[in-house]
């Protein structure tokens, strides 16, 4: 039997995940978890193939520096929206030469010919890492087609509805990704590191991005509209809220919450950039983050919980 043509794979219409098969399945995985929905018009599927010929309309991935860390951080989404809508971050840290080690924060779905020859004249991919299920995407494709590894949280194997050469399924409560002896700190650690921090998915992540103090959190942890502008703004403005399911607006309990903090409050940031175009904030950061977590586990009845105890540091 030939292997089939990963351009003609079922794709979710809804969330972007590719399916090891061209044959019209009942429904997708992904959505019907809770976390996700399948729309009122019901389930629906598409294939790279019939995104890359569309013509009404017409899709391309947009490349964009980062307004503060310029090329050195590229989102990278899809016009018009395709599926969730996210964005993935080409990390290139300096190792010194004109090749940087790129680092692929989170997928999308839509990948073709142009995105190809954009991402290796930045130098290629070294290494995929996806936050959590509802990334996952095409993922194996842009493995194949970039030749790199990519890392998944082994706590969420059972959402890989794909499985192939190039994956990943990582232990433990890190992972650090550095070109050996290069592209690392004074220390001697890797300049990249993703830590598992759980809540929306047993095993979510962020990316901490130690020189450039700058923490990618997909929506493990999201930027909330009063978080965008931080002028005078009076105490409990919140810059950050943490759900179980976004779309369907579930809270994650105040343990998870007070669990995401305590995985990342050894790190040292004031830049977050989120899963979608405008969630971020530029300063204070990881402030922020405290304060929003102590505002959200008070406002869900709990205001002697463990959480008002931490400090930021």
């Amino acid at each position: 039997m030939s292997e089939l043509d990963p351009l003609d794979l079922l794709i979710c219409s809804t969330c972007g995940t590719q399916y090891p098969t061209a044959s019209a399945l009942p429904s997708c995985k992904i959505c019907d978890d809770p976390r996700q929905y399948v729309p009122p018009t019901g389930q629906s599927w598409t294939t790279l193939r019939k995104l890359q010929t569309s013509t009404d309309p017409s899709y391309k991935n947009i490349f964009t520096p980062d307004p503060l860390h310029g090329e050195s951080l590229i989102s990278i989404h899809t016009e018009p929206k395709q599926a969730i809508g996210q964005r993935a971050y080409l990390c290139r840290t300096n190792t010194g030469s004109d090749k940087p080690f790129n680092v692929l924060w989170d997928c999308i779905a839509y990948i073709d010919e142009e995105t190809i020859k954009r991402i290796n004249g930045l130098g290629g991919i070294d290494a995929i890492v996806i936050s959590h299920p509802h990334y996952y995407t095409t993922h194996l494709l842009w493995a194949k087609v970039f030749k790199c590894p990519v890392y998944l949280s082994a706590e969420d194997e059972e959402w890989a509805v794909m499985k192939g050469e190039g994956q990943v399924f990582f232990l433990g409560s890190a992972l650090s990704l550095a070109a050996p002896g290069i592209n690392e700190g004074d220390d001697g650690k890797a300049d990249i590191v993703v830590i598992k921090t759980g809540g929306h998915f047993p095993g979510s992540t962020v990316l901490w991005w130690r020189s450039l103090k700058t923490l990618l959190i997909a929506d493990t942890i999201a930027v909330v509209p009063s978080g965008r502008y931080w002028v005078d703004r009076p105490a409990g403005t919140a810059s950050f809220t943490f759900m179980w399911s976004y779309p369907n607006m579930i809270p994650l309990s105040a343990n998870d919450v007070h669990g995401i903090w305590k995985a990342i409050k050894h790190t040292d940031f004031e830049i977050a950039r989120g899963a979608f175009i405008g969630m971020e904030t530029d300063t204070d950061s990881k402030k922020r983050l405290l304060d929003s977590a102590q505002i959200f586990v008070k406002a869900m009845g709990y205001p002697d919980h463990a959480i008002h105890q931490e400090e930021c540091h």
